[in-house]
Protein backbone atom coordinates (compact mmCIF):
# COMPACT_ATOMS: atom_id res chain seq x y z
CA UNK A 1 0.00 0.00 0.00
CA UNK A 2 1.40 3.25 -0.99
CA UNK A 3 1.15 6.72 1.15
CA UNK A 4 -1.07 8.51 -1.31
CA UNK A 5 -3.13 5.91 -0.89
CA UNK A 6 -3.32 5.96 2.89
CA UNK A 7 -3.94 9.55 2.51
CA UNK A 8 -7.19 8.62 0.11
CA UNK A 9 -8.44 6.31 2.31
CA UNK A 10 -8.08 8.56 5.26
CA UNK A 11 -9.74 11.43 3.50
CA UNK A 12 -12.81 9.30 2.53
CA UNK A 13 -12.57 7.31 6.14
CA UNK A 14 -12.82 11.40 8.03
CA UNK A 15 -15.45 12.50 5.20
CA UNK A 16 -17.31 9.85 6.11
CA UNK A 17 -17.29 9.54 9.94
CA UNK A 18 -17.79 13.47 10.10
CA UNK A 19 -21.50 13.50 7.92
CA UNK A 20 -22.63 10.31 9.84
CA UNK A 21 -22.05 12.15 13.31
CA UNK A 22 -22.71 15.77 11.70
CA UNK A 23 -25.58 15.61 9.54
CA UNK A 24 -27.76 12.31 10.56
CA UNK A 25 -30.21 12.48 7.76
CA UNK A 26 -32.31 10.47 5.97
CA UNK A 27 -31.38 6.40 5.38
CA UNK A 28 -30.69 7.07 1.56
CA UNK A 29 -28.62 9.68 1.78
CA UNK A 30 -26.45 7.72 4.29
CA UNK A 31 -26.88 4.52 2.10
CA UNK A 32 -25.58 6.43 -1.00
CA UNK A 33 -22.76 7.94 0.67
CA UNK A 34 -21.53 4.61 1.79
CA UNK A 35 -21.86 3.12 -1.50
CA UNK A 36 -19.77 6.13 -2.71
CA UNK A 37 -17.35 6.13 0.27
CA UNK A 38 -17.06 2.21 -0.51
CA UNK A 39 -15.86 2.59 -3.82
CA UNK A 40 -13.72 5.62 -3.23
CA UNK A 41 -11.74 2.90 -0.78
CA UNK A 42 -12.04 -0.14 -3.64
CA UNK A 43 -10.53 2.28 -6.14
CA UNK A 44 -7.61 3.48 -4.10
CA UNK A 45 -6.74 -0.08 -3.45
CA UNK A 46 -7.27 -1.33 -6.59
CA UNK A 47 -6.63 1.24 -8.63
CA UNK A 48 -5.87 -1.11 -11.88
CA UNK A 49 -9.37 -2.65 -11.37
CA UNK A 50 -10.50 0.61 -12.61
CA UNK A 51 -9.51 0.11 -15.94
CA UNK A 52 -11.01 -3.56 -15.87
CA UNK A 53 -14.20 -1.95 -14.80
CA UNK A 54 -14.33 0.96 -17.26
CA UNK A 55 -13.77 -1.46 -20.25
CA UNK A 56 -16.56 -3.68 -19.21
CA UNK A 57 -19.44 -0.69 -18.99
CA UNK A 58 -18.36 0.53 -21.97
CA UNK A 59 -15.87 3.76 -21.11
CA UNK A 60 -12.37 4.13 -21.99
CA UNK A 61 -10.27 4.50 -19.26
CA UNK A 62 -10.58 4.12 -15.72
CA UNK A 63 -9.91 7.50 -15.06
CA UNK A 64 -12.97 8.36 -17.37
CA UNK A 65 -14.70 6.22 -15.13
CA UNK A 66 -14.15 7.61 -11.61
CA UNK A 67 -14.86 11.19 -13.65
CA UNK A 68 -18.06 10.58 -14.20
CA UNK A 69 -18.80 8.82 -11.18
CA UNK A 70 -17.84 12.15 -9.26
CA UNK A 71 -20.43 13.86 -11.50
CA UNK A 72 -22.77 11.98 -10.26
CA UNK A 73 -21.95 12.46 -6.95
CA UNK A 74 -21.58 16.04 -7.09
CA UNK A 75 -25.07 16.25 -8.93
CA UNK A 76 -26.67 14.18 -5.61
CA UNK A 77 -24.87 16.67 -3.71
CA UNK A 78 -26.07 19.63 -5.50
CA UNK A 79 -29.84 18.29 -5.26
CA UNK A 80 -29.91 18.08 -1.59
CA UNK A 81 -28.26 21.56 -1.39
CA UNK A 82 -30.75 22.84 -3.73
CA UNK A 83 -33.48 21.30 -1.88
CA UNK A 84 -32.11 22.21 1.81
CA UNK A 85 -32.56 26.08 0.34
CA UNK A 86 -36.07 25.38 -1.02
CA UNK A 87 -36.61 24.34 2.81
CA UNK A 88 -34.82 26.94 4.31
CA UNK A 89 -36.86 29.33 2.10
CA UNK A 90 -40.02 28.15 2.96
CA UNK A 91 -39.44 27.99 6.59
CA UNK A 92 -38.11 31.60 6.54
CA UNK A 93 -41.48 32.55 4.61
CA UNK A 94 -43.63 30.48 7.31
CA UNK A 95 -42.02 33.03 10.34
CA UNK A 96 -41.89 35.92 8.54
CA UNK A 97 -45.88 35.60 7.67
CA UNK A 98 -46.81 34.36 11.12
CA UNK A 99 -44.54 37.42 12.52
CA UNK A 100 -46.70 39.79 10.47
CA UNK A 101 -49.96 38.26 11.54
CA UNK A 102 -48.87 38.17 15.26
CA UNK A 103 -48.09 42.09 15.04
CA UNK A 104 -49.97 43.33 12.96
CA UNK A 105 -52.40 45.79 14.67
CA UNK A 106 -56.65 45.38 14.95
CA UNK A 107 -58.76 48.47 13.13
CA UNK A 108 -59.81 50.91 15.31
CA UNK A 109 -63.70 50.46 15.60
CA UNK A 110 -64.55 54.15 16.87
CA UNK A 111 -63.40 55.80 13.75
Amino acid sequence: MNAIQIILIGGVVAIFVYYISRFRNAFIDLLILFLFSGLAIFFILFPDKTNVIAKEVGVGRGADLLFYCCILFFLFILIKLFARIRRLEKTLTDLVRKQAKDEAQKPDKSK
